[in-house]
Order: C-alpha cells, then sequence, then structure tokens
C-alpha cells in the first residue's frame, strides 16, 4: 500500500477558499480523498491558536478526523500587526516525513513552498500533491507539484 503524508497550512485554506468561494474547506471530504487507498503515515494542519472556543472546537473536530493539530500562538505587535506563519515547521516535519512516506500532499497557494516541493520530489524522489484554490495558488508551487488537485465546490462544505 502507499504511505501518505499530509501537511495543511491551515490559514492559507481558510483564507483562500474564504475569498474565492465564499465557503469553508471541506475537511473531511478532502482526508477521504487524499488517504482513499493509502497508508497515512502522519497528517498535520497547522494553526495560529487565539484561544477562543470556537477554535477550540474546530480544532477538535481535526483531531477526530484524524490530523495532529499543530499550534502557535498568536502574536499580535506593538503596531498593530499580526504574526503567526508555520512555513518553516512545515517544510520541516515535510522533510523529515519524505523519508517515510511515498506521497506527500501539501495544501497551501503559498508559493514559497515551490523549493520544498522540488526538493522533496528531486532529493528523495517522492512524489507530491498539491491541493490549493486555483486562482490564489502560485504558479510556481503548480508548477514544482507532481500532481496539482483544485480545491473546488467537491472539496468545500456545502
Amino acid at each position: 500500500m502507499t504511505n501518505v503524508a499530509i501537511f495543511i497550512d491551515t490559514q492559507n485554506v481558510y483564507y483562500t477558499t474564504r475569498d474565492a468561494y465564499r465557503r469553508n474547506f471541506d475537511y473531511n471530504r478532502f482526508w477521504a480523498q487524499a488517504t482513499a487507498g493509502r497508508d497515512v503515515v502522519g497528517a498535520f494542519c497547522y494553526a495560529i491558536d487565539k484561544g477562543d472556543k470556537k477554535q477550540r472546537e474546530f480544532q477538535n473536530i481535526l483531531r477526530a478526523i484524524g490530523f495532529e493539530v499543530k499550534l502557535k500562538p498568536f502574536i499580535q505587535r506593538a503596531d498593530g500587526s499580526a504574526k503567526g506563519d508555520w512555513d518553516v515547521g512545515i517544510a520541516l516535519d515535510a522533510i523529515e516525513y519524505a523519508e517515510h512516506a511515498d506521497v506527500i500532499v501539501l495544501v497551501t497557494g503559498d508559493g514559497d513552498f515551490d523549493l520544498l516541493v522540488n526538493k522533496i520530489r528531486i532529493k528523495y524522489g517522492k512524489k507530491v500533491e498539491v491541493y490549493g484554490v486555483p486562482q490564489l495558488t502560485a504558479a510556481s508551487l503548480m508548477n514544482e507539484a507532481s500532481a496539482f488537485i483544485p480545491i473546488k465546490e467537491d472539496l468545500l462544505l456545502r
């Protein structure tokens, strides 16, 4: 059986599906599609923790599906800007799991991950599937992926 590791940039998928479709990503449908006929060796959602009740409920839903939820605290800077970025954490985990998985699934539209996808494909010889909202996913990321799977109606909550 094919081994798969899944990495979801939760903030990115939330904002891109909201901006493009005014709807939310369906994590259950995604799980069914991404794991069909595959052995899951790791599945992670990376998020920012603002500590509110609704967010904790959402995190518990993700855990019930099968994801490990990795959280960073929300940091509000003195100038009003905010910090809460998981790019390095996602990249490190994906590289680590590339040794154990046949397929890496990355859910994001962030072009900063194009180097990561290239490295996993070339150095580790692994297939990398990228899920993203087509009109909000960097072309460089789509081009580096072994397969780009568009997030459209079938992966949105109804």
